[in-house]
C-alpha cells in the first residue's frame, strides 16, 4: 500500500501542474479568498454595519501577507492577489467607515432618509386631501340636487 501511494505520489509530483495544485501555495491562497470575495460583496451594504476596528486589522493583516506572499521561496504570487485583493477591498470599507462615522456621512445620510419621508408623507396627505375634496364636491352636488327637487 505504501509503495502504490509513493508511485502515485511521485506521478503527481512529475507534472508541474498536479504538483502545484496539491500544494498549500494552491490551496492556502484559495482557501482564504473567501475573506477577499465577503469583503468586495460587503461594500454594496449600509455602512452602518462596517466595524473600524476590525476593517483596520484586516488591512494589517492583508498588507503583512502580500509581503509574506513575495518572501517566501518561491514567491507565491496566488497568495498575494488574495491579499492585495482583501487589502483593496478593506481599504475601500475603511474609508466608507471613516466617511460615515467622521466626516458627516451618517447625518447626510439621517438627513435624506427625513427628506424622503417628509416628501412621503406630504403626497399622501396632498392625495387624502385630494380624495376629500372630490367627495365634498359630490356630497355638496348631490345636497344641491335634494334641495333643487324638495323646493320643485
Amino acid at each position: 500500500m505504501a509503495a502504490a501511494i509513493k508511485a502515485i505520489n511521485a506521478r503527481i509530483r512529475a507534472n508541474p501542474v498536479t504538483d502545484y495544485i496539491c500544494s498549500t501555495h494552491f490551496w492556502g491562497p484559495a482557501s482564504n479568498f473567501g475573506i477577499p470575495l465577503a469583503a468586495v460583496m460587503d461594500t454594496q451594504k449600509d455602512p452602518d454595519f462596517i466595524s473600524g476596528p476590525m476593517t483596520g486589522a484586516l488591512v494589517l493583516y492583508s498588507a503583512t501577507f502580500m509581503r509574506y506572499a513575495l518572501a517566501v521561496s518561491p514567491k507565491n504570487y496566488l497568495l498575494f492577489g488574495c491579499h492585495l485583493v482583501n487589502f483593496s477591498a478593506q481599504s475601500a470599507q475603511a474609508y466608507r467607515y471613516v466617511n460615515y462615522w467622521h466626516l458627516g456621512g451618517r447625518e447626510k445620510s439621517l438627513e435624506q432618509t427625513a427628506k424622503d419621508g417628509l416628501s412621503d408623507a406630504k403626497a399622501s396627505i396632498e392625495g387624502a386631501a385630494a380624495t376629500v375634496k372630490d367627495k365634498a364636491q359630490d356630497l355638496a352636488s348631490q345636497a344641491k340636487a335634494q334641495a333643487e327637487k324638495i323646493t320643485k
